[in-house]
């Protein structure tokens, strides 16, 4: 069943480079620009994220005629495109960045514009939804009559994920669930003059106004809370992460949301899983971690899950395993300063099975069981150093100081640990026995060791 995504999309380029200096005409930084990548945004993101996992999706939206137009188009091979004309000047946003921070936003394009046509095609392609994500961006497809009236007549039948914006229309009624961040939400109530002094109590207005099954507010780090009709409100919580852009979180929070609805999981299970690929999406990097999608390495549009497609998404890329028939293997550790043995118990995990996910200890947890000095490096360079091995697959970054959560979470077919356990019972086996999975070993190689190696550069340095 196909996932559409109905939304407005934007150009999105990013300038990175570094600033050593300031300009000699005003006291603002130069940047020595050493980089520039274009992608999809808005709508095309979420479209571009469940096309990267696997899923067959349809993106319905209105494209100018620009050259910026053309270059959304090639930036979203690989998804089902059926769009409309727009009439206007595609958006722009062009973000600055000095190494990881951003320096300054410059959009082009962006002045809202009258509400577009909706094409016979585009509400086609939205009738054969198997779950519907809107993703308003505020540039007027989400208030055209005829898909809000359609939208309206599928809510009964299809869950809808309605990711707003506060220059955009209200959702429809009876939408499954509506997707503010705290400050959509607080400024979709501030009209009423009396906003709430606790999240509760905002999700309970916007559930009366809307007139939603549910809504799910997100808190950034501290998680989300959902409301649901009929239901006492549920706090979701989020690991916590390391990000330093948070861009992409929302949208990757709607595209897995609509993900486990389709499989049809209940609304808290979705949201508690969503909320967590939201935080993992981050960890892993976020937007500047997505690979860019061209004709050769996108997913056939009606492709199910590749297995062994290699995807920031561990939990996804373990559904999809498993849904194809293949074996998900997992490991864990610290790997800080990654040496031969690692490379080599890695390389005989991964021979176990069709894939490999690593579970990560979190910087906090590496010095919680480490000490103040470590890791030497930071868990955003661990990750980015385990997925460049043709080995890892996928990298789950957890914040516990053991991994029976995340391992709850990733449900392996088999967990793997180094030969340093061999003639005792590994002590996640019984949470991993419990849905069925196995404990194994692969040789360790006692020689070498990280803190032998931190030891060593101690010295030298």
């Amino acid at each position: 069943m196909r996932i559409v995504v109905v939304g407005d999309v934007m150009l999105d380029v990013d300038l990175s480079g570094e600033a050593t200096r300031l300009s000699p005409d005003a006291p603002v930084p130069v940047v020595d620009i050493s980089g520039v990548r274009r992608r999809a945004g808005g709508a095309g993101l979420v479209a571009r994220m469940l096309v990267r996992d696997g899923w067959p999706v349809t993106l319905v939206t209105v494209l100018g005629g620009d050259d910026a137009g053309t270059q959304l188009r090639t930036h979203l091979a690989g998804v089902q495109l059926v769009a409309g004309r727009s009439g206007h000047p595609s958006p722009v946003k062009t973000r600055v960045r000095a190494g990881a921070h951003p320096v300054v936003r410059f959009d082009q394009g962006c002045d809202k514009p009258p509400v577009p046509e909706a094409s016979p095609a585009m509400l086609r392609a939205v009738e054969t939804a198997g779950v519907i994500i809107v993703a308003d961006y505020g540039r007027g497809l989400a208030a055209n009559p005829q898909l809000r009236e359609l939208l309206g007549r599928l809510a009964g039948s299809v869950p809808i994920v309605w990711d707003p914006h506060p220059s955009g229309p209200e959702p429809v009624p009876g939408v499954a669930v509506v997707t503010p961040n705290i400050a959509e939400a607080t400024k979709a109530v501030q009209a009423a003059g009396n906003v709430p002094g606790s999240v509760d109590g905002i999700a309970q207005l916007l559930l009366e106004r809307w007139r939603s099954q549910a809504v799910l507010v997100t808190r950034g780090g501290d998680g989300a809370v959902l409301l649901q009709h009929g239901a006492a409100s549920r706090t979701v919580p989020a690991p916590r992460v390391e990000a330093g852009d948070p861009c992409g979180a929302g949208d990757r929070l709607a595209a897995s949301l609509a993900v486990h609805l389709l499989a049809g999981r209940d609304l808290p299970e979705a949201a508690a899983l969503a909320v967590h690929e939201a935080a993992d999406f981050l960890a892993a990097g976020g937007v500047a971690a997505l690979p860019d999608i061209d004709g050769t390495d996108a997913a056939p549009a009606n492709a199910g899950p590749e297995p062994g497609r290699r995807t920031t998404e561990p939990l996804l890329l373990a559904r999809s395993m498993r849904g194809s028939g293949g074996t998900v293997v997992a490991t864990g550790g610290c790997f800080d300063l990654i040496h031969a043995g690692h490379i080599r118990s890695l390389a005989a995990a991964r021979e176990l099975g069709d894939c490999l996910i690593v579970c990560l200890n979190s910087d906090d947890s590496v010095r919680r069981l480490k000490g103040p000095q470590r890791p030497i490096l930071g868990q955003h360079d661990r990750a980015e150093l385990l997925l460049a091995m043709e080995c890892v697959d996928a990298v789950m970054v957890f914040d516990e100081d053991t991994p029976e959560a995340a391992l709850d979470r990733l449900r392996p077919d088999i967990w793997v640990k180094g030969g340093d356990y061999k003639g005792a019972r590994l002590p996640e086996a019984d949470l991993v026995e419990r849905w069925g999975g196995r404990c194994l070993t692969v040789p360790f190689h006692p020689a070498r060791s990280t803190t032998g190696l931190a030891a060593a550069l101690a010295k030298v340095s």
